[in-house]
């Protein structure tokens, strides 16, 4: 898909475009843009891996004029760049506007003046049934990629992705936990029983690759993923790393947080294609019926919540979570008392 192509990803310095990155680089892309504004960030990257199809650009998503130079002349680009962070957004939600729903407009709107061929906006499930300033910003970002996909057409094909907590990404509870575990303080849990989707980085990259190889303009790709509760989470981290009678203390949910997250609402679910690959996609007609194979949402199959979400899906318990868990090399690093990098 990649050969011999020019992709840029926004928000490249992140936990997603290193991941991504690394993946990129074992195929025979042409050239790799790093867009961001974290100069020391950027220069970690070209020192770590020196490689000639690795470019960088300095600029912000919040300026047109800096966003268009580094997309001329780009095949392809994957759309990272947000801010996250639940409570940060909900003191400081006229950021998150400006990020996350005005730095997709200008993205956007530059991708299409330049005749980029795809663009893969990342969303996530804070955006299903937003409560928080972080998931009502992403929520219009996802309207945003909507709209100007009907602008772009099979021009410029825009489509996007909605995955929950990525494992050990940086600014989640895991390397959080770890540190505390290394300086020997209480683990500080928000609420117990509080559900969570649990997908590593490689799923996270796997999801954007398979959005971008059958993504429709406007088409909203879910991995299907399992979840489990946060002091689950908790004890299994505390297990792997040999402490498994760790002292905890609860805290309280944080602002703008959500007992469970949802991936798909129930009007989504109801016209969702269901792939035998593990993958949801929504299309961006609600009413469009054209799609063979349709997920079946009568009363009986619902719990006690709408839609696809961390409290109906499949829940994993603690040795569940240690599987999981072990594929991450943030976590054999703890468990040998190493020091760690989130981004790594």
């Amino acid at each position: 898909m990649f050969k011999n192509k020019t992709l840029l990803i926004t928000g490249g310095t992140g936990s997603f475009g290193n991941a991504v990155l690394r993946r990129l680089l074992e195929l025979d892309i042409k050239e790799v843009r790093i867009f961001s504004r974290d100069e020391k960030k950027q220069d970690d990257m070209r020192r770590k891996y020196a490689d000639k199809r690795i470019k960088f650009y300095l600029g912000d998503v919040r300026e047109y004029d800096s966003i268009v130079n580094a997309i001329r002349q780009v095949d392809y680009i994957f759309h990272s760049a947000a801010l996250k962070q639940v409570p940060s957004c909900e003191f400081h939600p006229i950021e998150a506007v400006k990020t996350n729903v005005m730095g997709t407009e200008n993205v956007l709107t530059a991708a299409i003046n330049t005749n980029v061929k795809r663009v893969i906006c990342l969303s996530t499930d804070k955006a299903v049934y937003p409560i928080n300033a972080m998931g009502i910003s992403k929520a219009m970002m996802e309207k945003i990629f909507l709209a100007k996909s009907r602008q772009g057409g099979n021009s410029t094909v825009i489509c996007g992705t909605r995955y929950g907590n990525v494992l050990a990404s940086r600014g989640s509870v895991i390397p959080l936990f770890i540190e505390l575990i290394n300086k020997n303080q209480e683990l500080t849990i928000t609420d117990p029983k509080m559900t969570r989707f649990m997908m590593t980085l490689d799923d996270a990259v796997d999801l954007v690759f398979f959005a971008f190889k059958h993504g429709n303009p406007g088409d909203i790709f879910v991995q299907k993923a399992p979840a489990t509760r946060i002091s689950t989470l908790a004890q299994a981290l505390c297990e792997i790393m040999g402490k498994p009678n760790y002292p905890t203390r609860i805290i309280g949910t944080r602002h703008g947080e959500k007992k469970y997250e949802s991936l798909l609402s129930r009007e989504e679910m109801a016209s969702a294609y269901d792939f035998e690959e593990g993958y949801f996609r929504i299309p961006i007609d609600l009413r469009d019926l054209n799609y063979a194979k349709y997920i079946d949402l009568g009363e009986e199959s619902i719990t006690n919540a709408d839609g696809y979400n961390s409290e109906n899906t499949e829940q994993l318990d603690c040795e569940g979570v240690k599987l999981l868990l072990n594929k991450l090399s943030l976590t054999e690093a703890a468990s040998n008392g190493e020091v760690f990098d989130s981004e790594q």
